[in-house]
């Protein structure tokens, strides 16, 4: 974390990113130069604006003004970032208007909290005249900020929050590829990392009109859950924030299905032929309550759940339409796993276990065929790191031979053993097994990665694969020694990701997104880990 600047009013930049907003402009500028602790600057980005923005910029000397072409918003806010010179930066979006003390409560906020990434304060919505809608909106972030984030935006209101400029930009700013809830990205990217704090004091109006983008429900739907998707990888390291993530997925839909289910029934005649004819509102969200239940269902299966299952119904290709394009071929892409490409796609699967478990990589460790990823996951934590090879000469190793049959490793030695994509090279299994457990201490902890779906190598170990694995293979084998409840399986991939690894795709040519899904039918591969008990 950079160091902590001190906290001086001078210190920051206000943000106001402008398309097609003249008519609200003055006010927003307005509200930035009344502020009871001044900004350094106010820079104003006209996003390719068709009305009379670059007019009303101009009516302000105080303001730096930026003009660039229709970009978007993420695009528009990251130009201003660019050029923001104050430690802290705050963003506040055309049509909306801060509160006199927004900034003086910010630092207010920092000062008590100067390691946050960012902390932010309550609004209150109101209508295009500034006629407040409803009472102002608060909400505490806890002690879990990314949990309680993963869980809903609670932030709420963009303008209400104030950034450590250093990490915002050390963070890459905001993603450009999206289109909406990129301020939920950010919150999300920060929160994984730093910590985050609120405060109750009203820092912003947040202004409804019809052009909000946010209307979009279903629009704004699809986003905010590709959004959450991208953070399943970092939500799945911890049994809570998975829980969080799974439990955002179904606040989200809820809340953007039920506004859908309001918006549809008011435009429903009887007799119409819709699907909907004759339904109120109630009905609908009896329907919508069925496709909350899927939902539900995939997440806690750890299925795909993305808002094109779900809202937009999209149809299959029709048979004989599907467009093979690059993957019509009878050789693969690469026929060494992707080593040639980039990262093979199981390797990021094996590498997300081994991240998940790294505390586990403790004490004397053994790994099979080298010792890379005892350095790499446990690094100071590992007192003496041993490795088993099956041959010998290789320098490396301190014991030679193989798991199945009779070698000298020693009989509860180690406090972990690695075990990464070798059972599958070894045909009498239950021995092998039998000596994992034999060599481990009590409360020692085997990490294992096998192969699912697979290539199968063309080379040195290809001649003695013998198996792929499912999840109840790997789990039958290993509770054959170790006490049931102590033995966790979990498998990893999808259809898109295990065609990928067929044909020799690169992890780095998939989205985080793509990745991330998880689909039990499709295998790519399977982890365990497994626990010794501690002795009586």
């Amino acid at each position: 974390m950079p160091n902590t600047p001190p906290l001086n009013p001078t210190l920051v930049s206000v943000v106001i990113p402008c398309f097609n907003q003249a008519r609200y402009l003055p006010d927003a500028i307005d509200s930035a130069l009344s502020q009871s602790h001044a900004p350094v600057e106010i820079i104003v980005v006209n996003d390719g604006s068709t009305d009379e923005t670059a007019t009303v910029m101009r009516r302000y000397a105080e303001i730096k003004r930026l003009e660039q072409s229709n970009s978007g918003l993420s695009a528009a806010r990251n130009a201003g970032l660019h050029e923001a010179s104050g430690a802290f930066i705050l963003f506040l979006d055309a049509d909306d208007v801060l509160r006199p003390r927004a900034i003086e409560h910010g630092l207010d906020c920092f000062a008590e909290h100067p390691k946050s990434a960012f902390v932010f304060g309550a609004h209150i919505r109101v209508d295009a005249e500034r006629r407040p809608v409803g009472p102002p909106q608060s909400a505490s972030i806890g002690t879990d900020p990314f949990g309680s984030l993963l869980k809903g935006n609670l932030v709420g209101m963009h303008a209400a929050a104030l950034y450590r400029r250093d990490v915002l930009t050390e963070a890459g700013g905001f993603d450009s590829s999206l289109r909406a809830c990129e301020d939920y990205d950010i919150y999300l990217r920060l929160a994984s990392k730093f910590p985050i704090h609120a405060h109750d004091e009203v820092s912003a109006e947040y202004r409804m009109h019809d052009a909000n983008m946010s209307s979009d429900h279903a629009f704004m739907l699809r986003t905010v859950l590709d959004v959450l998707g991208r953070h399943k990888t970092a939500a799945q390291l911890d049994p809570r924030a998975f829980a969080a993530y799974r439990e955002g997925l179904v606040n989200w839909s809820r809340y953007y299905l039920d506004l859908m289910a309001e918006e549809i029934a008011p435009n429903v005649q009887p007799g119409s032929g819709s699907q909907y004819r004759e339904l109120d509102v109630a009905s609908i969200r009896s329907r919508i309550r069925g496709v909350l239940a899927r939902i539900r269902r995939a997440s806690q299966l750890g299925m795909p759940v993305n808002s094109r299952s779900f809202v937009d119904e999209s149809k299959l290709p029709a048979p004989g339409k599907l467009s093979f394009g690059d993957l019509r071929r009878l050789k693969p892409v690469s026929s060494v796993f992707g080593f040639d490409r980039g990262r093979p796609i199981d390797r990021h699967y094996m590498e997300q276990f081994l991240t998940q478990h790294a505390s586990d990589v403790q004490g004397r460790v053994l790994e099979v065929g080298g010792d890379e990823y005892t350095r790499r996951f446990g690094g100071a934590q590992v007192s003496r790191a041993d490795v088993l090879h099956v041959k010998p000469g290789n320098p490396s190793a301190s014991f030679v031979g193989d798991l199945a049959g009779a070698n000298d490793l020693p009989t509860e030695a180690f406090d972990a053993v690695v075990l990464t994509q070798t059972l599958h090279l070894i045909f009498e299994l239950e021995k092998a097994a039998a000596t994992l457990f034999r060599i481990l201490k009590p409360g020692g902890v085997l990490l294992v990665t096998v192969p699912g779906i697979s290539q199968l190598e063309d080379g040195e170990w290809g001649e003695p694969w013998c198996w792929s694995f499912t999840c109840r293979s790997l789990g039958l084998l290993l509770r054959r020694q170790f006490p049931e409840d102590n033995v966790e399986v979990v498998s990893h991939g999808n259809v898109l990701s295990a065609i990928a690894f067929l044909q020799g795709i690169a992890a780095e040519e998939l989205e985080a997104s793509e990745l991330a899904y998880n689909d039990p039918l499709y295998p790519l591969l399977v982890t365990a880990r497994a626990v010794r008990p501690e002795a009586a």
